[in-house]
């Protein structure tokens, strides 16, 4: 009996490793897809010049001081190094979530925490995060955002629906 507890808790040990191993491939992959996204789209912009793509798609460097989709932009220091620490904060959390959570939110926080990376080390290299992916219509703009913001959100989005499939599926 001594020996099955021991071979599970090697099991568990070897399949706990195994995910980390994923959850840390993803944070990488989102983290450096992202960077080679903005290095290639600031030397590409250093002519200032708009990449145009189809009708709804443009590519243009914007210089973001805020947070996610232009949010909070502020040109006051203090703002902007408290909107700093706090996604530092944010960082640390969703470090301590995906410590603490099943395999495939594990997979989800891991999205977000490599596009927070991503956009956290903008803000320390550069004091702004670089977006550039522009949709429009006509005259009407979304938010410039860049792939960081997609990694975020994409997450955001998933683990928002599974809990409301969730909820939905115990009442």
């Amino acid at each position: 009996m001594d020996d099955l507890k021991k071979i599970d808790k090697n099991l568990f040990s070897l399949s706990a490793q195994k995910n980390n191993l994923i959850c840390l491939f993803i944070v990488i992959f989102t983290f450096f897809l992202d960077r080679a996204s903005k290095i290639q789209i600031i030397n590409y912009s250093l002519n200032n010049e708009i990449i145009y793509i189809n009708d709804f798609i443009n590519l243009e460097l914007i210089w973001n001081t805020g947070i996610g989709f232009g949010l909070f932009k502020s040109n006051s220091d203090l703002i902007y190094t408290l909107l700093t620490v706090l996604i530092g904060c944010v960082i640390i959390f969703v470090i301590y979530l995906i410590n603490k959570s099943k395999l495939f939110d594990k997979i989800l926080f891991s999205l977000i925490l490599g596009g927070a990376l991503g956009n956290f080390y903008d803000r320390l290299i550069y004091f702004a995060v670089p977006d550039f992916i522009d949709i429009h219509y006509q005259r009407f703009h979304w938010f410039t955002f860049n792939i960081a913001d997609i990694f975020i959100s994409i997450g955001i989005v998933l683990l928002v629906v599974k809990d409301l499939f969730l909820k939905n599926e115990k009442n």
